[in-house]
């Protein structure tokens, strides 16, 4: 059954206690939490009171939101849950040449547990099994880059603020 066919609601496991289940209405508040995540660092040093970050933040994970559903509308957009928790979030766009990584983020608190190497090993492998490449854009200075590069990706458009990251299975001999 492909992606896009899944039923709205069907959970799917992926690996023990980490299950991807669709995105709805109720997740509003965690991926607004996933995304802040994704820019404290950078948002650490402006001089902005919690008001001002807070409403910059809501304004700009909402254009993020309408930006992947209008350029990216057949992905499946999924909550990641570890152990019965919401953790972040896995968006992915299989088409018939690629599986496009839209976007993967997880809380702070749950990075470097190996839940995203759960979640990428099993797009590879899936990937490998189609024989497609898997893609994503990643900004210049984002550390996951170097996790990526790690796990075969490379370079192969650079485009301003971001790379165009690609993994292709080892041929077999």
């Amino acid at each position: 059954m492909r992606a896009s066919e899944r039923s709205a609601v069907e959970p799917v496991v992926t690996a023990g206690s980490i299950v991807l289940r669709p995105v709805t209405a109720a997740d509003d508040d965690l991926l607004l939490a996933v995304y802040a995540s994704t820019r404290a660092e950078e948002l650490s040093v402006v001089p902005w009171s919690d008001a001002e970050r807070a409403a910059f933040l809501r304004m700009q994970h909402a254009a993020q939101s309408q930006h992947y559903h209008r350029h990216f509308g057949g992905a499946r957009f999924d909550v990641v849950e570890h152990g019965g928790l919401p953790v972040g979030r896995l968006y992915v766009d299989r088409r018939a040449d690629e599986i496009r990584i839209v976007d993967i983020a997880l809380l702070t608190e749950h990075r470097g547990r190996g839940i995203g190497s759960v979640l990428l090993g099993q797009l590879l492998e899936e990937a490998g099994a189609r024989g497609v490449a898997v893609r994503i854009h990643v900004e210049h200075e984002n550390p996951a880059r170097r996790w990526y590069e790690r796990l075969g990706f490379r370079v192969v458009e650079d485009q301003g603020v971001y790379r165009l990251m690609e993994w292709r299975a080892e041929p077999t001999r």
